[in-house]
């Protein structure tokens, strides 16, 4: 670490904040739902392992705007701002500094494929904005990708010890088509709230759709309630 006791300052950090979202992440749909549709045996929040609509696939589909970013590791950069008190731009030796977390979690695609069990290793988002300390004023993260991309999420969903910003996939590196050298994941929502190629975290006092969310998908995201599109009511 870059200094003795940053490690602790971010633990500190971090409890702070999973108190001020705790009840508000217990609330979220993909936790607390007790009509959850979908099949198979309950995952590890206790939600049907499919969600309704999918189907579960060993292959890992390709989906993008049509332009895959090549970032070099020396020029790869990550921006957190806006809302808080102590805005970042980590390198990426910065990024592998931090504390990293082992996570294993399901993907879940809008197009109705879902790939289980995916082995992760990244940086928590909690542990991000542990480092810049969100405003108490703050309510949505707005991520931004290399390639123009832009997803929006709430705080409660974005600060979900499972919500990580991944470079190793199975202990290889993030391959590019799959947003490497870096890209976030959600597990709890559709996989298209997980910005690939990331580049930037702004934080916000107020919600403000993404890509997606301004064509016409959901804003929510939920899978387990067949949350694929604005207007649904499934």
């Amino acid at each position: 670490m870059e200094e003795p006791d940053k490690l602790d300052r971010i633990i500190e950090a971090r409890m702070k904040l999973k108190a001020r979202f705790e009840e508000k992440m217990k609330q979220t749909p993909s936790v607390s739902d007790n009509a959850p549709k979908g099949s198979g045996p309950a995952n590890r929040h206790g939600m049907p392992v499919v969600p309704i609509g999918q189907t579960i696939t060993t292959k890992w589909p390709v989906l993008d705007l049509g332009y895959q970013p090549d970032i070099l590791l020396d020029r790869w950069r990550l921006s957190i701002d806006g809302a808080v008190e102590e805005p970042m731009r980590l390198t990426w030796k910065q990024l592998m500094n931090l504390p990293q977390t082992k996570d294993v979690s399901d993907f879940h695609c809008v197009t109705t494929w879902s790939k289980l069990n995916m082995h992760w290793k990244g940086v928590s988002m909690l542990d991000l904005a542990a480092l810049v300390r969100p405003k108490e004023t703050a309510t949505h993260v707005l991520c931004y990708g290399y390639d123009t991309y832009t997803t929006n999420l709430s705080l409660e969903e974005a600060l979900k010890p499972d919500v990580l910003l991944v470079h190793t996939f199975e202990g290889q590196p993030l391959p590019i088509e799959h947003g490497g050298p870096v890209r976030m994941i959600t597990p709890q929502l559709y996989a298209w709230k997980g910005t690939k190629w990331i580049k930037r975290i702004e934080f916000l006092t107020a919600d403000k759709l993404g890509f997606w969310e301004d064509r016409g998908y959901s804003n929510t995201a939920y899978p387990w309630q067949n949350d694929r599109y604005s207007d649904d009511e499934d």
